[in-house]
């Protein structure tokens, strides 16, 4: 599988042959800089991306629990997502999205 990463200083990212079960474990897999500080569990919103918009109606609508944790993280967008509630799958080669402000380890 393949993944497109625009990193916080913008620039893309190119993942090949991943193979984690969600977006945030392919994304800190490959050593990119995102916090996700509580593992997976959609209780911190420190794996905020922001999903390109040809990819989101791909996606699984987000839960009650994901929505209620995208109302607390910095500059919510439409395409505002928690990638450890992103299930990566073969329809999803390719995703593109982008790190939010507030999801880099710092």
């Amino acid at each position: 599988m393949k993944l497109l990463i625009y990193d916080h200083d913008g620039q893309l990212v190119e993942l090949e042959d991943v193979s984690a079960k969600t977006l945030m474990l392919g994304i800190r897999d490959a050593g990119l800089n995102l916090t996700a500080q509580c593992g997976g569990c959609a209780s911190c919103g420190t794996c905020h991306v922001y999903v390109d918009n040809a990819w989101q109606a791909k996606l699984k609508p987000p839960s009650e629990l994901e929505d209620a944790m995208l109302d607390v993280v910095e500059e919510r967008r439409e395409s505002s997502r928690l990638s450890c509630q992103i299930e990566l799958t073969k329809d999803l080669d390719g995703l593109t999205v982008t790190l939010a402000p507030g999801s880099a380890f710092e």
